[in-house]
């Protein structure tokens, strides 16, 4: 294979993971924050009602 592949291969690599991780990162902090907490209580109960 050609290097220029293997370079663009390693940095596609390198900058998706980070990449994903930084979303990840932002998912979880976003889900995780306590002024978060009552509208995914709210949303967990929605099932349960009966309107």
């Amino acid at each position: 294979m050609s290097s220029t592949y293997m370079m663009l291969a390693g940095f596609a690599q390198t900058w998706g993971l980070l990449y994903f991780v930084s979303v990840f990162v932002l998912v979880l902090v976003y889900a995780l924050w306590p002024k978060s907490k009552t509208r995914f209580d709210e949303a967990a109960r929605m099932p349960l009602r009966e309107d």
